[in-house]
């Protein structure tokens, strides 16, 4: 039952090169900016990511893409990262887009141990290439698998010493079913408390789930637009 690490690079110990991650979040919203940040000082490469997306380009998985540590991106939006987009189109990265959706069900389908699934998005686009199409209720259907990784990193709001977490408002986005999708998953907090301190009734993901914990430390909450009236 001991979870509970110094930080963050204590945390990601075992992550070596050619692994596949899980990383929570949703733009810059609820990522695991702390595991992130040690992962490029680790200096480990090869990596296949899962997230919805790569953050921006000096912030979140970005800046591990700057240093070309990641092989393959299995994410559902290029976005606002230009380096991303460049190593794209250049064929330096190996991308695999999904609609958002099936990204969300495909990682908790995995956690869930539903080995595959079928889902209307994406018939008769380049997202049907090789997959077996089947008709349910006069719609046509792709197969999907789900996906799970070497390891999960997700953010929680709060969490206690026993993994279990509380996400806050957007930051549940792909954390929750991300958390249960990995072999090892590491969980940073911005708080950290004690054993019963939580109400059971709001926790989104329960300690058996994760492996790891931590108190996260200087976070940015950074903001990827600020729209402001004239």
């Amino acid at each position: 039952m001991k979870k509970v690490v110094k930080d963050a690079t204590e945390a990601i110990r075992g992550i070596t090169d050619d692994m596949t991650l899980m990383l929570g979040g949703f733009g810059l919203c609820g990522i695991p900016e702390n595991c992130i940040s040690a992962l490029v000082a680790s200096d480990v490469k090869g990596l296949t990511c899962i997230s919805n997306n790569a953050g921006v380009d000096d912030f979140g998985l970005g800046l591990l893409l700057k240093k070309h540590q990641i092989r393959k991106m299995i994410s559902s939006y290029v976005g606002e990262n230009a380096e991303f987009e460049r190593q794209l189109l250049s064929g330096e990265l190996e991308v695999e887009l999904i609609p958002q959706g099936t990204l969300a069900e495909r990682c908790r389908a995995g956690g869930a141990g539903i080995p595959a699934f079928f889902v209307p998005a994406g018939f008769g686009t380049e997202v049907a290439e090789g997959k077996e199409v089947r008709e349910f209720n006069g719609k046509m259907h792709l197969l999907e698998k789900s996906l799970v990784a070497d390891f999960a990193i997700v953010k929680a709001w709060k969490g206690d010493v026993y993994g279990n977490l509380i996400y806050r408002h957007t930051a549940n986005n792909f954390n929750q079913a991300m958390a249960m999708a990995g072999k090892i998953t590491i969980a940073e907090v911005e708080e950290l408390v004690p054993a019963g301190s939580l109400d059971p009734d709001q926790i989104h993901t329960p300690g058996i789930f994760v492996q790891r914990i931590f108190q996260a430390e200087g976070l940015e909450k950074r903001i990827e637009f600020i729209t402001t009236r004239s």
